[in-house]
């Protein structure tokens, strides 16, 4: 069954005349929405989550996105819909799906974000510069090659979508159509905002969809849509983004130097720079946003590592007890297994977690004062890269709520830390709805 809860956030009146611009992040989990004014502020929001439909033994997702996304609009206010001026969203990152040129209909279950396909990696690296993006497992150009190298038919009338694109093209109805940061990991350069030619040189090429900047208008919602649901005959589509590049824009993070840290069950670390940075050894690539660069990067340590040893009530408790103006003498590499990305590429790298004072309230400050240590080291090496240094660090996740936490990592970082407004995806791609409204009138 989906879980609905679509709901008005805020009893704000709307100007006679002013409309609103949705956004939807499609995630790992389920789907949400967010419903903005103008000036940012949300008029509504809700989530679903997958239903899940089989097809044989495996989930069939495809057709699990494709319910949700209507129910998401269903979920819409009827009497927001009319004010919609633009639609946009994002899906999680390298989700790929090979369709049909003609009918939009996929030939291939989809590759998930996760999935790796160590099989392609050879070739890819083979044709790709050393350290690229796409040098990985699971970027979409080894998921691309693989099913290449599979598929014996239906090759000429394919074509290559990413989660957000197929989702959009739902809404719009014109294939082919990309954003520049769901196709950096299928090879895209937006540096100079075309495809290299070694990748237009394979075989494949011809599968890859046409790129844009997020938030580009596409063309209206299709007229069957638009009337089933009651939106406006001038809504129109935009491109979208990734689920994590959403993220950061709902931060609102504008200027070089500011920087989110999403402390979830991993570190992600994304700082916007006016230099471009990009070695595969380390996990870091810059994604383009408008005339910057969205540096990042993500650590295997973080909250995971937390809940293995604490409930979130003794995280709670224990962490009133901390006195973050006080540094811990205690020396940890918090990681679940062994194994770390960044700002260490080291596969063997060890989890170190003792001694273990007999004090809980200690060993937490320890852990947390590691892995402060272990963000400021990551923002370190990315300026030693070469990009922008970081001024200003916004927090997202569940470890945002902990403010002894923030104090340590402001302490650590010598930086001012601070909790993200908003971090719901939904929100940064409803935001890209509103760039892309404003454009199309321009």
């Amino acid at each position: 069954m989906a879980f609905a809860s679509g709901k008005d956030t805020q009893e704000v009146v709307l100007q006679p005349g002013e409309r609103l611009y949705l956004g939807m992040d499609f995630g790992t989990s389920g789907a949400r929405y967010a419903l903005i004014d103008k000036q940012g502020t949300i008029h509504s929001e809700g989530k679903r989550e997958y239903p899940f439909y089989m097809s044989g033994e495996t989930i069939d997702w495809v057709q699990s996105w494709k319910t949700t996304i209507f129910s998401l609009l269903e979920d819409v206010p009827v009497h927001f819909r009319p004010l919609v001026a633009s639609i946009s969203i994002d899906g999680t990152s390298a989700t790929t799906i090979i369709v049909d040129s003609n009918t939009g209909e996929p030939l291939w279950r989809p590759f998930l974000y996760n999935e790796s396909c160590p099989d392609a990696l050879p070739m890819v690296k083979s044709i790709a510069p050393v350290n690229h993006t796409v040098c990985s497992g699971s970027s979409t150009l080894c998921k691309l090659v693989s099913w290449w190298n599979t598929e014996d038919s239906k090759k000429e009338s394919a074509l290559l979508l990413h989660q957000a694109d197929w989702l959009l093209w739902l809404l719009h109805g014109k294939l082919g159509v990309s954003d520049y940061n769901n196709a950096l990991k299928v090879g895209y350069d937006p540096e100079v905002d075309s495809y290299p030619p070694w990748l237009l040189a394979q075989p494949y090429s011809h599968l890859l969809p046409s790129v844009t900047a997020p938030g580009t208008s596409i063309g209206c919602l299709k007229e069957n849509i638009r009337t089933q649901f009651g939106f406006s005959e001038d809504c129109v589509v935009c491109t979208g983004t990734t689920d994590s590049i959403a993220a950061f824009l709902a931060a609102r993070a504008t200027q070089p130097g500011k920087a989110v840290t999403s402390l979830g069950s991993t570190l992600a670390i994304k700082l916007l720079s006016t230099r471009r940075i990009e070695d595969a050894r380390f996990g870091v690539y810059s994604h383009r946003l408008d005339d910057k660069w969205l540096v990042g990067g993500a650590s295997n340590t973080g909250g995971a590592v937390l809940r293995e040893l604490f409930t979130d009530e003794q995280l709670d408790k224990l962490s009133e007890q901390i006195n973050p103006m006080e540094a811990s003498p205690l020396d940890y590499y918090p990681l679940t297994a062994a194994g770390e990305r960044f700002p260490v590429a080291d596969p063997n790298l060890a989890p170190r977690l003792h001694p273990r004072p007999e004090s809980d309230v200690e060993y937490l400050h320890g852990i947390l004062e590691s892995i402060a240590r272990i963000e400021a080291k990551a923002y370190s090496l990315l300026k030693d890269m070469g990009a922008t240094e970081v001024e200003e660090v916004f927090t997202a996740g569940g470890g945002a709520k902990n403010d002894k936490w923030i104090k340590i990592r402001e302490r650590v970082l010598g930086l001012p830390v601070s909790r993200a407004m908003q971090t719901e995806a939904a929100y940064g791609a409803a935001l890209l709805a509103l760039k892309g409204a404003q454009q199309s009138l321009n």
